[in-house]
């Protein structure tokens, strides 16, 4: 043990399979680098690994990011050359840190869907951001700096330099920090809007693509007429309206009807938030604190929607015809298309409406070290805030609402049809017969996903009752998801179906547990491989499929894009308590 930083590092050195150790404790791997010359499915080889854990002797150790005008690192453009700039550190106009107050008594700012804004509403939208675009890049609410606050951020661009740990970069994605991040990100942006045509009700739309009305692109936003502020030609444009949107989109077009992609649409709304959302890690992510790697340099969840929705509509607008996908398909450029500000509304929303359902397990992260995480932007006047997670967890002390439409959410009931026992016989007859059937148990790790890749894993628990589903979710873990940054990834998990790999299902059935995606990112240092987690609730899968009694669930993994460098390291089924 030695002391860092005010806090008590253990070191503990084992053995370590290709970069993944399980281990008992709580810590870790602080470093995870896989041979260049590993094989693929089933070899394993045993290498030195050190973990760090780190003990605090009194308080907890949240995030807290530095002063953002003084302490800023530019990005790294990866393979290609990108086409905004890669200096993403905001000016400094010499501002000190202020700590945030929230606002006084005032009428609540109504956010709106982006499809069914009034003439009204949509003429003060425009005007607002046409009035951004018009400020010189060096001010702190021009509409390039503003863009630049996702880059930054979500690049490296800066440090835990405030904890102690200045070569330990910062990431908000990927982790517990997603949600409270992006719900500031936009406070900001929509109360600098509001100044900048002087109105304290300025509000922003949102795109309510979990509703069949609002699944396409906003018109507002695809209108190139009248040098329409709000519009990017950085976008794919074979989505432009009326194309119905597809919220599990991995780079390939299908060829559904509309009622088929909306049905599939709200089943995938539904899984995001009802059934892999299930508990506060789920939705959210894992926990992200002072001291650990950046959330994709170590083995860690990511939370559902952001992993599915979220990342579905960022790659379904980015321009496929660049390398980069900019704007919308790659983290450091996100922020130049005014409809990524629409779409993280939405994902607000979706934290709000979350909360709203009130299910057990849907609550907000209690522990201190998400709570008291922080950030720091320019407000609407100029001046450097920092603000906390645990301030932005009530929107109504923040001063907005979103206005919703009438009648019942349209997904809350999308549960994906039952199978009969019959049919579920009738889709899995060759799962293991003239096949070489390979239990996770025995599976030497890593395993590269270059191929559809079927693995049998064993079950904590079979039949459980009611009352036992009430108290623990059955969830299956994919650990040390490791893959190129720089590249979109994806992966569909499917569970007890068989199919040939020449016709994959659908992923409306009730077979389909999920996916892993991740956005493009163009990283500090060069760093281009990343590692991740992901978690997909079984219950109702197994209800639905009439699997309850099989001792083991039959896993598929589809890779959805063809890098010979996607690997996992684990795979396995728990019982984690609802709490």
């Amino acid at each position: 043990m030695y002391r860092q930083g005010g806090r008590i590092l253990r070191i503990d050195c084992s053995l370590a399979y290709h970069g993944y150790c399980q281990s008992l404790s709580r810590s870790q791997p602080y470093t995870a680098q896989r041979r260049p010359e590993e094989p693929a499915h089933g070899a394993w080889r045993p290498l030195h690994h050190c973990q760090i854990t780190s003990f605090p002797e009194a308080l907890a150790n949240p995030i807290k990011t530095p002063d953002i005008t003084t302490l800023c690192k530019e990005a790294y453009p990866g393979q290609g050359e990108p086409l905004r700039t890669i200096k993403c550190c905001p000016p400094n106009i010499g501002k000190e840190i202020k700590p945030f107050v929230f606002p006084k008594k005032e009428r609540a700012r109504r956010r709106w869907p982006a499809h069914d804004g009034s003439r009204k509403q949509v003429e003060k939208y425009k005007n607002a951001v046409r009035a951004m675009r018009a400020l010189p890049d060096d001010h702190p609410h021009s509409f390039v700096n503003q863009a630049k606050f996702h880059c930054a951020y979500c690049n490296g661009g800066y440090t835990q330099v405030e904890n102690g740990f200045p070569d330990i970069e910062i990431q908000i994605h990927n982790s517990w920090l997603f949600f409270p991040f992006h719900s500031w990100y936009l406070y900001f942006y929509e109360r600098i809007l509001g100044k900048l045509i002087n109105d304290p009700t300025f509000a922003l739309p949102y795109w309510n693509w979990d509703d069949p009305a609002g699944m396409m692109m906003p018109e507002i936003f695809a209108m190139e007429e009248d040098n329409n502020p709000l519009f990017d030609p950085n976008r794919n444009r074979g989505h432009d309206p009326p194309t119905i949107l597809n919220l599990e989109f991995f780079g390939q077009e299908n060829e559904y009807s509309n009622e088929t992609q909306i049905e599939c649409n709200l089943i995938t709304v539904r899984r995001d938030l009802i059934t892999n959302g299930c508990d506060t890690i789920s939705f959210f992510g894992g926990a992200y604190v002072a001291g650990n790697p950046p959330p994709g340099t170590r083995d860690d969840s990511v939370g559902s929607v952001e992993a599915g929705s979220h990342t579905a509509m960022h790659i379904w607008v980015g321009d496929r015809n660049r390398p980069l996908r900019e704007d919308m398909g790659n983290f450091y450029s996100s922020g130049y298309d005014p409809l990524f500000f629409a779409h993280h509304s939405n994902v607000d929303r979706m934290w709000k409406l979350w909360k709203d359902l009130d299910y057990r397990g849907h609550k907000d992260p209690t522990n201190p070290d998400w709570l008291n995480a922080s950030y720091v932007f320019y407000d609407e006047n100029q001046d450097l805030v920092r603000v906390y997670n645990k301030d932005c967890v009530d929107i109504k002390k923040l001063g907005y609402e979103f206005k919703e439409p009438e009648g019942p959410l349209p997904w809350l009931k999308s549960r994906p049809k039952r199978r009969s026992s019959i049919e579920n016989m009738s889709l899995d007859p060759l799962f293991g017969q003239g096949r070489d059937v390979i239990i996770a148990e025995q599976l030497e790790f890593p395993v590269r996903l270059d191929r559809i890749f079927r693995v049998c894993v064993k079950r904590p628990a079979v039949n459980r009752t009611k009352e036992e589903k009430e108290k623990a979710n059955e969830i299956l873990m994919i650990k040390g998801i490791t893959f190129r940054s720089d590249k979109f990834v994806k992966f569909d998990v499917f569970v007890n179906v068989f199919f040939e790999d020449n016709q994959v299902p659908k992923p409306c059935i009730p077979e389909y547990a999920g996916a892993f995606a991740e956005i493009p990112n163009i990283y500090l240092d060069k760093m281009m491989t990343m590692t991740s987690g992901a978690r997909f609730a079984l219950d109702e899968l197994f209800e639905d499929t009439q699997t309850e009694d099989d001792e083991y669930a039959r896993v598929t993994l589809v890779p959805r894009t063809s890098f010979d460098d996607l690997t996992i390291s684990g795979i396995k089924i728990e019982l984690v308590p609802n709490v």
